[in-house]
């Protein structure tokens, strides 16, 4: 029998190689609002929404000065920050935007919608929210149906200030 990850198992955080430590700290804290929890020393940081302890960490230990990952590099696709409601995402794309990032992709896909951008370092970011499961669509066999259609980011974001 093949090992299977309990129902409850959930990502507990993401630890990130980054060149400038400072650099992040502000990206994660200006624009996607992060706090900041605890420094190690003058190479690491913790990162978190609320009261956990750390979503994110972030080091310099063996990155410091490297140049951005390129997208034909081998290694993380994306990491993805799950929000509350569509509001709370439209408030975090709005920030984004403010910030001078650019959103390079905004997809609805039936269970979800997101928006997707990088950090300075490069590495890839989706931003989204869930819908209700009792919306989602199911083939004959049970299988959640996903859709890549296009999401309006302005009406995103228009929505979230009303």
């Amino acid at each position: 029998m093949t090992y299977k990850a309990p129902a409850e198992t959930r990502v507990g955080h993401i630890h990130l190689k980054v060149s400038d430590l400072e650099r992040s700290i502000a990206f994660y804290r200006d624009v996607l609002g992060f706090e900041v929890k605890l420094r190690y020393g003058e190479q690491a940081a913790f990162m978190a929404a609320g009261s956990y302890h750390h979503h994110i960490g972030l080091n310099t230990w063996h990155s410091e000065g490297a140049p951005a990952v390129t997208k034909k590099a081998a290694g993380m696709y994306h990491v993805a920050f799950l929000y509350p409601d569509r509001a709370a995402l439209g408030q975090v794309a709005a920030s984004v935007r403010g910030a001078g990032v650019e959103i390079y992709g905004a997809a609805d896909h039936g269970v979800s919608q997101a928006i997707y951008l990088d950090d300075p370092d490069g590495n890839g970011i989706e931003l989204y929210w869930d819908r209700a499961p009792e919306l989602w669509k199911t083939s004959d066999d049970g299988h959640v149906e996903m859709i890549n259609a296009p999401l309006d980011v302005d009406a995103l974001i228009a929505d979230s200030a009303a």
